[in-house]
């Protein structure tokens, strides 16, 4: 299995959703366009869709999504994992004791007996992570992944040290061998170029708010270098008491500048009309998503783990969403949007970090901006 090489993304790239968003347009300017051919083309040209495609595939999502919730909750401890399955257009629900099968086709969901349940399978992430300080440098990080039912540990070369690491810490997992080292991206605006008065750049995420007090949340790797932040119309702040890197992937920037005008929506560069986020609800393995950043714009792919650790030289990142969609240097802090009811645009994460290029493709992390609002008392700015 190809190893990718995971980077810090400075830059902001937008996400393109191949789902119906909203379009959102910037103060001063023309009313929000309801037009979605943009979005499809970019579901088209990143997930090999036609418009058709994308929009009934939006329409799916919601309706797998929805069965989701019920069915984690009637499942309780036999629930083993979800993921949404493009091919069937439906939701792929595990279970771990058989006789809960038809249970979960009476829904309308499609079932797998496997031998872990999701409760396990997040034990054995979370002893990694508890082991971490012994942890062989060859490993590059690990994931829960919904497909094989397994924790699976990238491991850079052959070395068989991180299979001793693991079993030492009691966790039964699974072994990908990549040809790459993860490397953190350095280099603001809901996806737009933001740069530190050292000279770095990174893209902006999410803006946010407590009170009074107004904050740009991007990653913790950016806001780690300190400095005063401006973007594209001028200075916007500096970094506040709050930077977490690694272990997570957050921070946030004051925003002092008078002239800077907090909003919620997200640059599609070139794809199109802006979009406006509308709320921060998660999207589970399978989701369509999309990306916005100052490097490589916007892009768009699918979730394929929740609960995806990525480490980097400087320290592992915890608890991520780990994406095909494609990223670059310069593009970390930027936006990862979801839209999974079709007509809404929800906030997801924060571009840590991956490796691959948006030429030949690659994997991407994202912090989720959930945990960021969170631990910092913040409300997402929308509209």
């Amino acid at each position: 299995m190809k190893r990718t090489t995971l980077v810090r993304m400075g830059s902001t790239a937008l996400l393109t959703l191949g789902l119906a968003l909203t379009f959102a347009t910037p103060a001063n300017s023309v009313p929000v366009s309801s037009d979605m051919s943009e979005i499809q083309t970019a579901l088209q040209r990143d997930l090999g869709l036609t418009p058709q495609q994308a929009q009934a595939r939006s329409q799916q999502e919601k309706v797998a999504w929805s069965k989701d919730k019920t069915l984690r909750i009637a499942l309780g401890s036999d629930f083993a994992g979800s993921r949404f399955d493009a091919a069937s257009g439906k939701l792929v629900v595990d279970v771990a004791d058989a006789s809960r099968v038809a249970e979960v086709t009476s829904s309308g969901a499609l079932a797998r007996v496997v031998e872990h349940s999701e409760a396990d399978l997040n034990a054995a992430a979370t002893r990694l992570a508890q082991g971490s300080a012994g942890m062989p440098k060859s490993v590059t990080g690990w994931r829960v992944d919904a497909a094989s039912n397994a924790v699976v540990v990238s491991v850079y070369g052959n070395d068989a040290s991180a299979a001793s690491w693991a079993k030492g810490l009691g966790a039964d997992v699974s072994f990908e061998h990549v040809t790459a080292r993860p490397q953190t991206y350095w280099d603001l605006i809901g996806g737009q170029a933001i740069r530190t008065s050292s000279g770095s750049r990174c893209s902006l995420g999410f803006n946010a708010r407590s009170g009074s007090t107004r904050y740009v949340i991007t990653a913790g790797h950016c806001t780690n270098i300190g400095g005063t932040w401006s973007g594209s119309g001028g200075t916007i702040g500096s970094t506040g008491s709050g930077s977490s890197f690694p272990t997570n992937d957050y921070g946030r920037i004051n925003v002092s500048s008078s002239s800077a005008v907090q909003t919620g929506l997200v640059d599609r560069y070139s794809s199109g009309s802006d979009v406006r986020v509308t709320g921060s609800s998660a999207v589970g393995n399978g989701a369509a998503v999309c990306r916005s950043g100052s490097t490589t714009g916007w892009h768009c792919g699918t979730v394929n783990s929740t609960n995806a650790t990525v480490c980097y030289s400087q320290g592992c990142v915890y608890q991520t969403f780990r994406t095909n969609v494609c990223a670059e240097p310069g593009d970390s802090g930027g936006s990862l949007v979801s839209s999974p009811s079709g007509s809404t645009v929800q906030a997801q994460g924060m571009t840590s970090g991956g490796s691959g290029n948006c030429s030949s493709g690659g994997t991407t992390y994202f912090q989720k901006v959930n945990e960021a609002l969170s631990a910092y008392g913040l409300s997402l700015v929308t509209g």
